[in-house]
């Protein structure tokens, strides 16, 4: 048995958000949470806002990325933050996977 503080491969399960967008929880405490979002290309993370700091690493693939009303195009190695409450969004330029970070943890994907 593994303690908590550890997740497996085949611990994750993966909830379809959007058409060809799809998260997973990797890992979470009270205070924070760590996330894999999947994207196809084409797939679109919707301009929303919430009030945890989050930020975000592109894992793989090629995003436009808007943060504030600012879009910018970023690739697999370069991340982003986003102050509590700001309107974000991305489209995925081709299949992609983002890891993110939000503080404090997310329950609504809980």
């Amino acid at each position: 048995m593994m303690p908590d503080h550890y997740t497996l491969p085949d611990d994750i399960t993966w909830t379809e958000v959007a058409p060809g967008n799809r998260r997973a929880v990797l890992s979470h405490r009270p205070e924070m949470m760590l996330v894999a979002f999947s994207f196809e290309p084409g797939a679109i993370g919707a301009l929303h806002s919430h009030p945890h700091t989050q930020v975000s690493y592109v894992a793989e693939g090629a995003f436009d990325v808007t943060v504030d009303g600012i879009t910018t195009r970023l690739d697999a190695g370069s991340s982003f933050i986003v102050a509590p409450n700001l309107v974000h969004g991305v489209v995925a330029l081709e299949k992609g996977l983002l890891i993110d970070t939000f503080t404090p943890r997310r329950d609504d994907f809980l």
